[in-house]
């Protein structure tokens, strides 16, 4: 298609009536500081859920993989990440 037939296919399309969406992605306005904190709190949420996953295995399942990664992820220390406070940056965090 030529850009000219582009063009009159795109007129055609204004003057039919039909509104043209355009959706774009909104920007993350959080800064830094707001950013490291939300995804700590969400590291520490998810592996509360892991946790109770874990508890809610059947016993035929301790021994498996599934298991193995549960406990894996429920054993991490996330302290020191929550302890953290990130450096602020020029008035704007």
């Amino acid at each position: 298609m030529t850009d000219a037939e582009r063009q009159a296919r795109h007129r055609v399309l204004c003057t039919a009536g039909n509104p043209t969406i355009r959706t774009g992605r909104s920007a993350d306005r959080r800064g830094r500081a707001r950013r490291w904190h939300d995804a700590v709190a969400e590291l520490a949420e998810l592996q509360a859920q892991y946790a109770v996953w874990l508890d809610a295995l059947p016993d035929n399942l301790m021994d498996s993989a599934i298991a193995d990664a549960l406990r894996a992820v429920c054993v991490l220390d996330l302290t020191e990440l929550q302890a953290i406070d990130s450096p602020r940056g020029f008035g704007r965090d």
